[in-house]
């Protein structure tokens, strides 16, 4: 018979939830991971990993297309839209055959079902609709001191904008299409509306995205949601910003969307599918919370900076527990929060060092304040640019058009932010981030040696243009 005692049960597989069982196996707690869907979560399945692969096939099929810009030639570039989804779902496949390996290598118990918290240390567990994989526990009433609620979040679904599956998506439906659409409305433009917009147009669908905010990017800094937009729209995707979608009438194989302009007038677009990507909630629900008294906000749970909540000898990490909503901010909570069980004492998560990438095309990638929050604090800022078109292997790519921004504080010189738009930046921002967490100075920015030809030399050569010593602008 299974042993059903364990030092600490997480709930829910996602990026969040099963890092935080492998560090509690290498930590020494036995350790159990409950899941009732797929292993590796939203991330790994229908998130993050699917829709990069989504947007790589776009982008080569992109560069065939200007083949010629680059001295070659490439005759009847098309592409197969269910070969390309087939990539992303092997992709996918691969991954999640990856953590069902991580769990058995770590020696992690897996759990197959929904886990409901009866009480403090007690855990029962009802057979999921998914079959489970091949030496999973199952359904039962399990035990641990310690109980982590890592269980993600959902589609937010507005009164009338309900998603059907079928006219109307949500990124579930958006990333195995039966067939490309040839016209596109997405209702939001956060990072999944945007990467979404991005991989239809360019695959040549007609795309329009309706934002209820003044801005694109709505977390973004305003220079570097300006700058998207204006390369959006060059490539033909069309924007509407202080709008609201207030009705969508669906017909037989098409929709038609009521959009308030924010100005006193409405205008009426048919479309092929809808996309409704309008931020997340998190699932809280069903888990037993409410009864014993966790306390949660907004539909998420209220932890502290350990990820603690209010009840002793329960967590919550990832979605579940609040924004920013992204898989390596779970990641991270769950390490701190498995090693301050340990007692290891890590450092409490501060939001501010946690950078955010979208990967549009042009990418965006950012960490810290905006310049806007910066002038809203009173603070005294010095800022630095360095735009792409000043960079040779930008220019050697193809590449010329994006832009890198640095803030700091005039007096003390410490860097509280990093904004940056145009190619390969989410491979970039990472640099700010090491060097934010480690509390450099733009001295030390100004004394290290960046590689030539990089991008990189842009993130130098910003921070210097925010001290007036720029060179190559």
């Amino acid at each position: 018979m299974a042993d059903k005692n364990f030092d600490i049960v997480i709930i829910g597989s996602g990026p969040g939830g099963y890092i935080a069982a492998i560090r509690a196996a290498q930590l020494g707690f036995k350790t159990a991971i409950v899941e009732r869907a797929h292993l590796g979560g939203i991330c790994l399945n229908w998130g993050c990993i699917p829709t990069k692969a989504l947007l790589r096939s776009a982008e080569v099929f992109h560069y065939l297309q200007h083949a010629n810009d680059y001295g070659l030639s490439a005759q009847n570039v098309g592409f197969d839209a269910a070969a390309v989804v087939k990539r992303s779902r092997a992709v996918s496949k691969r991954l999640n055959d990856g953590v069902g390996f991580l769990m058995k290598k770590n020696k992690i118990s897996v759990i197959w079902g929904e886990a409901t918290i009866e009480a403090p240390g007690k855990i029962s567990v009802k057979a999921g609709k998914a079959p489970p994989p091949p030496g999973a526990l199952g359904a039962g009433a399990y035990q641990a001191k310690h109980v982590i609620v890592a269980t993600g979040a959902r589609p937010r679904v507005l009164p009338g904008l309900e998603p059907d599956q079928k006219l109307i998506w949500t990124y579930f439906e958006a990333m195995v299409p039966e067939r490309m659409p040839k016209s596109l409305l997405v209702i939001g433009s956060g990072a999944i509306g945007i990467e979404f917009a991005s991989f239809y147009r360019t695959l040549g669908a007609q795309v329009t995205v309706v934002e209820v905010l003044p801005q694109i990017l709505p977390v973004e800094d305003v220079e570097i949601s300006v700058f998207a937009r204006k390369a959006f729209e060059k490539q033909g995707i069309k924007i509407l910003t202080g709008a609201k979608v207030t009705k969508l009438d669906k017909k037989a194989d098409s929709v038609t969307a009521t959009i308030d302009d924010g100005k006193g007038g409405t205008q009426s677009l048919t479309v092929d599918r809808v996309i409704s990507a309008v931020g997340v909630v998190g699932n809280v629900e069903n888990l037993g919370l409410e009864k014993l008294g966790v306390k949660t906000d907004r539909g998420a749970i209220v932890v502290d900076g350990l990820s603690r909540t209010n009840v002793a000898g329960i967590y919550a990490i990832g979605d579940v527990a609040g924004p920013p909503l992204l898989a390596h901010k779970a990641e991270h909570e769950g390490v701190i929060c498995v090693e301050a069980i340990k007692g290891l004492k890590p450092h409490p998560m501060d939001k501010r060092l946690i950078p955010g990438c979208t990967y549009c095309s042009p990418q965006i990638a950012s960490v810290g304040l905006t310049e806007q929050t910066a002038r809203e604090q009173k603070r005294d800022v010095r800022i630095g640019r360095f735009p792409f078109a000043g960079n040779g292997k930008a220019i050697a790519l193809g590449e010329d058009q994006g832009l890198v921004k640095v803030i700091f504080d005039n007096k003390s010189g410490q860097l509280l932010g990093a904004h940056m738009i145009g190619a390969e930046v989410t491979e970039l921002i990472q640099g700010y981030v090491v060097a934010m967490n480690l509390e450099t100075t733009e001295e030390e920015l100004m004394h290290t040696v960046f590689p030539h030809p990089t991008l990189s030399e842009m993130m130098k050569e910003a921070v210097l243009d925010a001290y007036g010593r720029v060179l190559n602008a």
